[in-house]
């Protein structure tokens, strides 16, 4: 037995020792870059952090300009103290801004948010627009700052993206590298608009990159950390909102409430983004019936937000002042209902003017809303097993933003780090969760998946389903001096049969003619600019499309499970 014991000892240590020679070698061979990568995660990060705070600091000094408030946290009051005509009249002198810089900038007249983030993390090896994210990032501030009912993350992440992607221009960075940096920025961005380190780098993670990777994980982190870093020298260690003192979850039988608000705010949340697409779908209604020109359209907007705003200033910019109220319990119920549906209302006028800004911000103030007028109802009804009021308004301000965002965790810890309480998570997780799973039944997956399924973009459903999308058919295709080559003769016939598939089409569009027509292959073809007959350019096998998906599907695994 001791013989056994001693040769049983000898054999881990040297499994140890072998282990350990491994660790240094992988130390010295990738151990520097590795290291070289983290420093430039820290610069991203830290750029990414000055741009989100200058950027704040470009709101509020548009909002003390145009409306003369010293403290922009009070914008709605001391509008109600304005003459009504500069209340109406500045969003749409900020509307035709807008409108201009679009139209110039843009070739579509949209402003660019997460979704396109999101879209040049799957689709563009981390990469996003510059000119036109330039012009968004202005157009979004003049927005915010001329009384747009929107929020400041969405221009914040894609700013911060567009550093990232100037970064992965100039190291030539491969697409991995290209999505780590862009979710470093997008980390960044949402701690230093937030003062949430915990929640940036989720967030990044998680709705970004939508994968959870370990080698992702320590540069977000740090960059997460620099732009908390950066937002606490700019504006102190200080919460985004402040709550009353009385917010702990009384009693354990209170947790069906909390599951009923869940419902409610999934219902909620799905209402507050079909208003928006509702909202967008009209506004091109409009303008293909009328001929409005698209510079205009900012402006029409711009009007019904002012019309809305002479009576009810909530609506004006963020609404931090009104979300802080229904989370201290300073409303009645028939104030947060209104102060609920005008504020979707108003976001979705500003969404379908094609103005700018975020989904986030308004979300929260729709769910705090809600979650207080769903607590002052259950608190009156049963109030000897009720906590406060409040508490309900903080889990539905994080049922509905998680909702939104299809973001249950990261949107969870926002929540915590937006308002110092962590006591209350157990209320607040149970709502989160009853809420996405609504949500995500009826939309796809969250605003920003569904804005891109709008455009036919197909991230929603996974890699399986948008992969096919990156590659064209000429990059996979046999030419016709290609050893195996497809016969000619067939070729020719195909096509006048009208079987065969555009050079610059995608895999995506290509495969469903193998399907329908059982070929092993079809013609590639140059299609002519006028009525003429297009031109054969090679053949596109079935069996190299399906290699090309498969070896695209096994990189995604791998980069998603390293």
């Amino acid at each position: 037995m001791a013989a056994e014991g001693r040769r049983y000892l000898k054999q881990q240590l040297g499994l140890g020792l072998a282990a350990c020679k491994t660790v240094w070698l992988v130390l010295r061979q990738k151990g520097p870059s590795q290291i070289q990568f983290w420093f430039i995660a820290l610069a991203v990060g830290i750029a990414a952090g000055i741009a989100a705070v200058l950027f704040r600091a470009g709101i509020s000094a548009l909002q003390h300009s145009l409306y003369g408030v010293e403290d922009v946290r009070m914008l709605h009051t001391f509008a109600q103290s304005l003459p009504w005509y500069w209340v109406f009249v500045i969003p749409i002198a900020g509307g035709l801004v807008v409108g201009f810089i679009l139209h110039r900038f843009t070739p579509d007249a949209r402003v660019r948010s997460v979704a396109d983030v999101i879209e040049g993390a799957a689709l563009a090896d981390g990469r996003v627009e510059q000119r036109a994210g330039w012009a968004s990032a202005a157009a979004s501030m003049i927005t915010l700052g001329s009384g747009g009912s929107t929020g400041r993350e969405g221009p914040v992440v894609h700013l911060a993206a567009m550093i990232a992607s100037r970064v992965s221009d100039w190291i030539k960075a491969d697409g991995i590298t290209g999505r780590d940096l862009l979710g470093c920025a997008v980390a960044a961005a949402v701690s230093a608009s937030f003062n949430a380190p915990i929640a940036g780098a989720i967030f990044a993670l998680e709705v970004v990159l939508r994968h959870f990777a370990v080698h992702a994980f320590a540069p977000i982190v740090i960059a997460s950390v620099s732009g908390t870093v950066i937002n606490r020298l700019a504006f102190g260690d200080v919460t985004e909102f402040s709550l009353g003192t009385d917010s702990a979850l009384r009693f354990y039988v209170e947790l069906p409430a909390f599951l009923i608000l869940g419902l409610l705010c999934g219902l909620i949340a799905v209402a507050f983004m079909r208003a928006c697409f509702w909202a967008d779908d009209m506004g091109n209604l409009m303008q293909r019936k009328t001929g409005i020109p698209r510079w205009l359209r900012p402006a029409f907007a711009g009007a019904a937000l002012g019309a809305m705003a002479v009576f009810y200033p909530h609506i004006i910019g963020v609404g931090y002042e009104t979300t802080t109220a229904a989370l201290t319990g300073q409303l009645v119920f028939h104030e947060a209902v209104v102060f609920a549906i005008l504020k979707t209302a108003a976001v979705a006028i500003t969404v379908g003017g094609r103005m700018g800004g975020g989904v986030f911000s308004p979300s929260l103030m729709v769910g705090a809303l809600a979650g207080l007028a769903f607590g002052l109802v259950a608190t009156a009804i049963f109030p000897n097993v009720s906590g406060s009021e409040t508490l309900y308004a903080l889990a539905g301000m994080g049922a509905v933003a998680a909702a939104v965002l299809g973001a249950p965790i990261s949107t969870t810890l926002i929540v915590f780090e937006l308002t110092g309480d962590w006591q209350t998570g157990l209320a607040v997780m149970v709502a989160v969760s009853m809420s996405t799973a609504v949500s995500t039944r009826l939309v796809d997956r969250s605003f920003f998946l569904t804005q891109l399924e709008r455009r036919n973009i197909h991230l929603a459903a996974g890699p399986q389903a948008y992969l096919l999308a990156m590659f064209r058919v000429g990059k996979v295709m046999r030419p016709m001096d290609h050893e195996n080559a497809a016969p000619q003769e067939q070729l020719l016939t195909l096509i006048e049969q009208g079987i065969y598939t555009d050079v610059n089409a995608t895999l995506e569009r290509a495969l469903p003619i193998f399907e329908r027509t059982g070929l092993d292959f079809v013609p590639v073809v140059q299609l002519a600019p006028a009525d003429g007959p297009p031109a054969l350019e090679g053949a596109l096998f079935h069996v190299d499309a399906l290699k090309a998906y498969n070896r695209a599907l096994a990189a995604t695994a791998a980069e998603e499970h390293s």
